[in-house]
C-alpha cells in the first residue's frame, strides 16, 4: 500500500468510524421537541397513575387475555360458564406451576420478613421478579428448598418444606425450574385467583431492588424510608402491567422521532434511502432522541409534581404519577450522549461492528 493510499484509508476510518458530536440544525431540535411533546401529552392524558389510567384499562384487558391463552396452551379446559374467567385461568396456572417460595404473609415466614402481605409479597420475594435476578433466585430456591426475600434493606433466606424438581438429570431440572418460574409468573402478573378487582401483579423488572434502599426520611406526615415508599407505590398498582402502560408514550416518542429523522434525511437533505437508516449510532439521531425523551420526562415530572404537591410532600403520590420507564430510558440516552461527548474522535466500535456485519452478510449472499 502506497503512502497516499495509507493517508486515504486513515482519512476514511476517521470520517466513518470515529465518534462524532451531533451536528443538529434547528429543525432537528424542533422535530425532537414536538415528538417529545406528543409523547408527554399521551403520558399525562392517557397513562397517569395506576387505577385511573385510560390506557391502563386496555393493557389490563390484554394481559388477562394473554393469561387465558397461555393457560389454554398449558391444558386449561374451563367449563362453559368460566371460559371468560381470568380467575379460573390463574387458578389453573397456580396449581400447575407450584413453587416453594410463594409465602404471602409475615407469619408464613416465621416473622422473619416484616410487613409482608398479599399486596406486596410479589415485591419482597425475589423469585417473583421478571428479570435475571428473579430467574436466578427462583431456580436457586427450588434447588435448595429455600425462599429468598428482600426487606428493610436486607436479603433474607428461609428454609421451606421439601420441594422436588422434576427431571432425570441436572439439565432437565434446570429446565423444569425455568418452566416453573415462567409459568408461576404467568399466573401472578394479572393478580391471584382469590384477589378482588385488579389484584396485585408482579413488579417491573429490577423494581424490587428498591427494597434494598432502606434509607432517608420522606413525606411530611409519615417519615418513611425509600424502601417503604416504593413498597406502598407497588401496593397501589405500580406493577408490571402499569410498566407496559408507561412504555406506550415512550415507544410512540421513539418511533415518531425515528420516522421524522428518515423523512428529513430523504426529502430535506435529498439522501438515498439506504443512507437514511435511523441507527442510534448516528450522532444527530442520538441527540434528537435525547431531546425528545427529555421533553417527555420534563412534562411527566411537572405533571407528577402538580398532582402530588411535590416529591417531598407526598412521595408516594409523586411516584405513582411518574413514568419510571421514560426516566430510565432518558437516563440511558443521557449516558450515551455524555460518553460520546467525552470520547469524540476515538474509534466507534459499534460503527465498526455494523460495517463488518454488513460486509459479511454481502459476502454470504
Amino acid at each position: 500500500m502506497s503512502k497516499t493510499q495509507q493517508i486515504e484509508l486513515q482519512k476514511r476510518i476517521k470520517e466513518e468510524f470515529s465518534i462524532k458530536n451531533a451536528q443538529c440544525d434547528k429543525y432537528d431540535y424542533l422535530i425532537a421537541g414536538a415528538c417529545g411533546l406528543i409523547g408527554g401529552l399521551v403520558d399525562i392524558l392517557f397513562v397517569g397513575k395506576p387505577g385511573e389510567s385510560k390506557l391502563g384499562g386496555w393493557v389490563d384487558e390484554q394481559a388477562n387475555n394473554a393469561t387465558k391463552k397461555f393457560a389454554k396452551l398449558c391444558g386449561w379446559k374451563p367449563k362453559e360458564e368460566k371460559e371468560d374467567s381470568v380467575k379460573s385461568a390463574i387458578g389453573f396456572l397456580e396449581k400447575k406451576f407450584k413453587v416453594n417460595y410463594d409465602h404471602r404473609h409475615t407469619a408464613d415466614t416465621g416473622g422473619k420478613v416484616c410487613n409482608m402481605s398479599a399486596k406486596n409479597h410479589h415485591l419482597k420475594s425475589l423469585g417473583h421478579s421478571p428479570d435475571i435476578i428473579g430467574l436466578f433466585f427462583s431456580i436457586l430456591n427450588q434447588f435448595t428448598n429455600t425462599a429468598t426475600f428482600v426487606s428493610n434493606g436486607e436479603i433474607i433466606t428461609i428454609d421451606t418444606e421439601n420441594f422436588e424438581l422434576q427431571g432425570g438429570n441436572f439439565i432437565a431440572k434446570i429446565f423444569c425450574g425455568f418452566a416453573n418460574w415462567f409459568g408461576h409468573l404467568a399466573s401472578d402478573w394479572t393478580g391471584s385467583s382469590g384477589a378482588d378487582g385488579r389484584g396485585s401483579g408482579i413488579p417491573i423488572p429490577f423494581y424490587n431492588l428498591f427494597q434494598l434502599c432502606d434509607f432517608g426520611r420522606f413525606g411530611e406526615k409519615h417519615q418513611e424510608t425509600f424502601a417503604v415508599v416504593t413498597s406502598k407505590v407497588f401496593e397501589s398498582g405500580y406493577d408490571f402491567r402499569h410498566g407496559l402502560t408507561m412504555a406506550i408514550p415512550v415507544v410512540i416518542t421513539e418511533l415518531i422521532i425515528r420516522f421524522m429523522y428518515v423523512m428529513k434525511q430523504r426529502f430535506y437533505h435529498g439522501r438515498e434511502w439506504k443512507e437514511c437508516m435511523p441507527n442510534s449510532s448516528v450522532p444527530e439521531l442520538r441527540r434528537m432522541l435525547l431531546v425528545g425523551h427529555g421533553v417527555l420526562c420534563t412534562m411527566d415530572g411537572i405533571d407528577a409534581t402538580i398532582r402530588s404537591g411535590g416529591p417531598l410532600a407526598n412521595p408516594v403520590e409523586f411516584l405513582l404519577h411518574t413514568n419510571l420507564i421514560g426516566w430510565v430510558n432518558f437516563g440511558q440516552l443521557a449516558l450515551r450522549e455524555v460518553y460520546a461527548w467525552w470520547n469524540v474522535g476515538k474509534m466507534d466500535i459499534e460503527a465498526v461492528d455494523e460495517y463488518l456485519d454488513r460486509d459479511l452478510k454481502m459476502m454470504l449472499r
